[in-house]
């Protein structure tokens, strides 16, 4: 039986992390994307997000990358810079078997590690009834629903925002002074 290894991403991986997300943009509502981009746009991207100091990992089986996850800022405004937005996704021949259980618990466990207070899951189609239930085994709560706010594959999406405490004390303390690159944000 083979063995699943949960692991930063590298720019090594863009092509496979392109690879499972050109999947959900093309035949899912999971992302809003409508176009796959490729992997050296893939690569960009995490370089970015790494860059700022985030979490992004893969979960590799057999040596091949079988799923991908990484948090980034929930909005780009200096306000919002402890609460984070994680996004999942796995190869569709993978599902089912933990792949994103695994991603979801050492991406909250990153993220444990750094000044962020609450993280956010933008749950990309109200019916993703499989992404609902993982995020409600690690404590997240649904605390909102968008109604028909996208358009994709010739149907209205919902999105379905769903919250948890990075931490037994940040859902009530307000006292957090952590420190984040404050150059990523935008001043308006």
């Amino acid at each position: 039986m083979s063995k699943m290894v949960v692991r930063p991403a590298t720019a090594d991986d863009a092509a496979e992390i392109a690879r499972i997300y050109s999947y959900h943009v093309v035949h899912t509502r999971a992302s809003l994307e409508l176009e796959a981009p490729g992997a050296e746009e893939m690569a960009r991207r995490r370089a970015e997000i790494v860059r700022r100091g985030m979490p992004y990992l893969v979960a590799e089986e057999d040596g091949a990358v079988i799923g991908y996850a990484y948090a980034n800022y929930y909005r780009p405004r200096a306000g919002y810079r402890f609460t984070v937005e994680d996004s999942i996704y796995v190869d569709p021949a993978r599902t089912r078997r933990g792949c994103g259980q695994a991603l979801l618990a050492a991406l909250i466990e990153a993220c444990l590690q750094g000044p962020w207070r609450q993280m956010i899951a933008v749950i990309g189609d109200g019916d993703n009834a499989a992404s609902v239930r993982l995020h409600e085994r690690f404590g997240f709560r649904e605390v909102g629903r968008l109604i028909s706010v996208g358009f994709k594959l010739d149907r209205w999406v919902d999105c379905v925002l769903m919250q948890r405490a990075l931490g037994a004390e940040t859902m009530m303390s307000t006292e957090n002074t952590g420190t984040v690159d404050s150059s990523v944000y935008s001043i308006d």
